[in-house]
């Protein structure tokens, strides 16, 4: 994490001559805000906040307390590496308070906050390291996109095939210019789809990156004419995108996932916190894939994982153990999607590791077979459960879940499932056109 502070954003802007600064938040559903301010007003801003309206955000709060203020943290402080009418432009990442200066329940940031506190008193820093994938899709003479790529690119192919790859190298070297580890990227398995690896970091400061990513993402495809999406299944009969969550916990600059003695390399602590992320993996699904989409991209046959099953090897399992050892030592959860809330989705998921921590959860045996290609009975007896397929069965799960409430907490718990259930509504209710094509003319 970066140890700017206050002094050192105001020193750096005024050398850059940045000229207007985006004081940037997420909403419950992930959405990025922003809130542009002179730099005359960046010194008043560090100090005491920044007011705007929060009952015209989504889940955030009644028009009768709509007043909250942005706190920005200095640490977050970049210079955009573009301009704007010539003009430069500076970024923070806020967290929200209420009127009566007490941090805001419903701030995604302040929940990952809260749960990160929460492992630190038990001596635990999570560190996260993504692996989010999108499409450049083109775009038609109004803006929108299509549902076309712009390449018939595979997995690692490169020019001419994988016509991408110039705006993906942009990409890479704006972020960075913004002070990104950037670790790897290539052209995905499905035409069109990419994926750009960042170096792992602290928890809050990963899910700032992800958030940052998908912004500077769209803004450079859009310079390239495409259009960047995140959604997780756009295409049908092509594989989707995810978001590979690869986490682990420290203590004392000490990896406390790895022990040297285990056959392959897992502590204890890392077993139970593997048992927790397993346990409580229905529920949390609603966080790390909450659009209805995300369930068209959890199915079998397209590498990403549908069963609740963990192994140091197999890629069909929901939890892979990578090959690193010692200070590399990880767990690599694949289901998430780059559609989730990265605050939430990281926060749900370290709190049910932690949860199975703290109880000593039992961990199941390890499943090296080809959970696709095993059927139901197989399944079965060896106890290997599902994901839940819909929204909707991701939502009762979530609903009947204590631990993944309690890491939202009641403010976000509540708005979240209100606003989720409204979709689910809306896409039930919807004749869609594969319905018209299936029986109109038959019926």
């Amino acid at each position: 994490m970066s140890s700017l502070r206050a002094a050192d954003v105001l020193r750096i802007a005024e050398e850059e001559r940045v000229q207007l600064v985006r004081l940037q938040f997420t909403d419950i559903l992930g959405t990025t805000k922003n809130i542009t301010i002179a730099m005359n007003q960046l010194q008043t801003a560090l100090e005491n906040g920044i007011m705007f309206d929060g009952s015209s955000i989504q889940g955030f709060v009644r028009i009768q307390e709509s007043d909250m203020y942005l706190k920005p943290d200095p640490a977050t402080f970049c210079v955009f590496p573009w301009q704007s009418h010539g003009k430069k432009v500076g970024r923070l990442i806020c967290d929200v308070y209420t009127a009566d200066g007490q941090p805001f329940a419903g701030c995604p940031r302040g929940v990952l906050k809260r749960v990160t506190e929460q492992a630190a008193e038990l001596g635990y820093t999570m560190y996260v390291g993504p692996e989010p994938e999108f499409f450049l899709l083109k775009t038609g003479e109004d803006g929108l996109p299509l549902i076309e790529t712009n390449d018939r690119g595979g997995y690692f192919d490169l020019s001419p095939v994988d016509k991408g790859e110039a705006a993906r190298e942009e990409i890479v070297f704006a972020l960075q210019n913004m002070g990104f580890l950037v670790e790897a990227s290539h052209h995905e398995v499905a035409p069109g789809q990419h994926e750009i690896d960042f170096k792992y970091e602290e928890a809050v400061t990963t899910a700032d990156n992800i958030s940052t990513f998908r912004n500077v993402t769209k803004m450079i495809a859009a310079k390239h004419g495409l259009y960047a999406s995140f959604m997780p299944k756009p295409i049908v009969g092509e594989n989707g995108s995810g978001m590979h969550i690869h986490q682990s916990l420290f203590q004392n600059s000490h990896n406390a996932f790895y022990d040297e003695t285990d056959s392959i390399g897992l502590s204890k602590e890392a077993r139970w916190y593997l048992a927790g992320l397993l346990h409580h993996a229905p529920a949390f699904t609603a966080i790390t894939n909450p659009l209805v989409n995300s369930y068209k991209r959890l199915v079998p046959g397209y590498e990403a994982p549908v069963y609740i099953a963990w192994s140091s090897s197999n890629r069909s399992s929901l939890v892979r153990i990578p090959a690193a050892t010692g200070p590399g030592t990880r767990l690599e959860l694949r289901s998430p999607d780059p559609s989730a809330n990265p605050y939430l989705a990281l926060a749900v998921t370290l709190a049910a590791g932690l949860d199975g921590i703290a109880r000593q959860l039992p961990l199941g045996p390890e499943v090296n077979d080809n959970i696709f290609s095993m059927s139901e009975s197989q399944r079965d007896e060896a106890g290997i459960p599902s994901l839940p397929g819909s929204l909707e069965r991701a939502l009762t799960a979530l609903q009947e879940n204590a631990v993944i409430q309690g890491a939202l907490g009641p403010h976000v718990f509540e708005n979240f499932v209100k606003a989720k259930t409204i979709e689910w509504d809306r896409y039930r209710t919807q004749v869609h056109q594969w319905e018209l094509d299936e029986y109109l003319a038959l019926t």
